[in-house]
C-alpha cells in the first residue's frame, strides 16, 4: 500500500493500494511522513499541515525494527551509529548518528505480507534503528551500506507514539501532545 491517498491520475499507480481503501478519513487528510511501499508499521495522519511539519522536521525519534539479510557484525552497528554516506536524490548525505542495537529475541509481529517476498536464503538478524530524521528509504539504505540489505522493515515508534499490538490496515484515533522545543 502506498502512504498516499489516492492515485490521481497516473495510469500507473492504478493497480496500487492506496490509504483511502483503508477508512473514510477526513477531507485534507496527510501522511505525517511516509513509509516505502515494501515498508510496515505506524503511520500518524493529521489534517494540520503545521503539526506534520513539526514532526518531520524537528529531530522527533522513528523506531524500526529491520530484519537484515546476513549476521550484522559490531563493525557494521558502529558504522550505521556514527552515520553512513548515502545517496538521496543523486546527492550524497551524511546520516546523523543514530542508536540501533541487535535485538536478541525476535520481535513479535504479524506476519509479512506475501506480496513482500522475504526470502531465507541465509541467516537473517534482528535490530532496532532509532532516527531523528527521515530520509528518502533512509534506513534501508544505511544498512545496505554496511552488506546488510534490509529484508523486512517496521516502523513501531514515532516520538511516544507505538504501534504497540495494532494490527495491519488497523485505523485508530488519538490525540498528539507535542513536547516544547
Amino acid at each position: 500500500m502506498l502512504s498516499q491517498m489516492s492515485s490521481g491520475e497516473d495510469r500507473q499507480l492504478r493497480k496500487k493500494r492506496f490509504l483511502s481503501e483503508l477508512y473514510h478519513f477526513p477531507d485534507g487528510i496527510m501522511p505525517i511522513g511516509r513509509l516505502d511501499e515494501k515498508s510496515e508499521g505506524l503511520l500518524l495522519m493529521t489534517t494540520d499541515g503545521k503539526l506534520s511539519d513539526t514532526i518531520n522536521s524537528s529531530g522527533i525519534e522513528k523506531e524500526y525494527l529491520a530484519q537484515l539479510d546476513g549476521l550484522i557484525t559490531p563493525d557494521a552497528i558502529q558504522k550505521i551509529a556514527e552515520g553512513v554516506t548515502i545517496g538521496i536524490f543523486g546527492k550524497k548525505y551524511k546520516t546523523k548518528p543514530c542508536e540501533i542495537k541487535v535485538l536478541e529475541d525476535l520481535p513479535s509481529l504479524p506476519d509479512a505480507d506475501q506480496a513482500l517476498r522475504i526470502g531465507r536464503h541465509r541467516p537473517t538478524s534482528w535490530v532496532s534503528i532509532i532516527i531523528k530524521e527521515g530520509k528518502f528509504r533512509q534506513v534501508r539504505k544505511m544498512t545496505a551500506y554496511v552488506g546488510f540489505p534490509t529484508v523486512r522493515l517496521v516502523r513501531v515508534r514515532i516520538g511516544d507514539i507505538q504501534l504497540e499490538n495494532m494490527t495491519p490496515r488497523e485505523v485508530a484515533t488519538i490525540k498528539i501532545t507535542l513536547p516544547d522545543f
